[in-house]
């Protein structure tokens, strides 16, 4: 990434505050700020955001930047939901999390999602028509609510009003990263 990719744009993260995939989370967060993005974590409260590794092993402990109840979406030009299955079965009942998830995609803004983190978007009710990856557990759930899953690295998908980017696991933080650069310094 270079410093005018991303240079002020701003990224909005959304998890729990257990259960992240620590590199879902700590990997774009780090080198997006790195690129000049401002990016803020929001969380169901502001306790520490705990993290985990292979959904099992704890990580690093994060301190959000605001609640989900506080962020205001329309102040951002991308959203970015790391997995990590506890977290994102949690994220995803929470109505806040699903409200944001809607708030992007209605106004045309682009989210992007690894992992676990699509089921947020399968609850919001956003994936139909959409061609998308994750992990592999989510391929029947994402197909039900109308989206059509594939098994590649990185999927972009820019149908239907905004742009949808997903990766499958925290081995394609690669390409992930990559797609969010290139979408943010597209604009779009």
């Amino acid at each position: 990434m270079t410093d005018n990719s991303v240079n002020q744009r701003k990224v909005l993260a959304v998890v729990t505050n257990y259960g992240v995939e620590q590199d879902e989370l700590l990997v774009p967060v780090d080198r997006l700020r790195g690129a000049g993005a401002q990016v803020d974590v929001a969380a169901v409260s502001m306790d520490d955001i705990v993290t985990l590794v292979g959904d099992k092993d704890p990580g690093k402990t994060v301190r959000p930047d605001l609640t989900l109840a506080d962020a205001d979406p329309a102040a951002y030009d991308l959203l970015l939901i790391p997995g990590g299955t506890l977290n994102a079965d949690t994220l995803r009942l929470q109505s806040a999390a699903t409200g944001i998830v809607r708030s992007f995609t209605d106004s045309g803004r682009p989210v992007a999602a690894i992992c676990h983190g699509p089921w947020a978007l399968v609850e919001a009710g956003v994936v139909a028509d959409k061609r998308m990856t994750s992990y592999a557990s989510l391929r029947t759930d994402i197909r039900n609510a109308g989206g059509e899953w594939t098994d590649e690295p990185v999927v972009t998908d820019g149908s239907g009003g905004w742009t949808l980017i997903t990766s499958r696991n925290p081995g394609d933080l690669e390409p992930f990263v990559r797609e969010i650069d290139t979408v943010l310094a597209a604009g779009t």
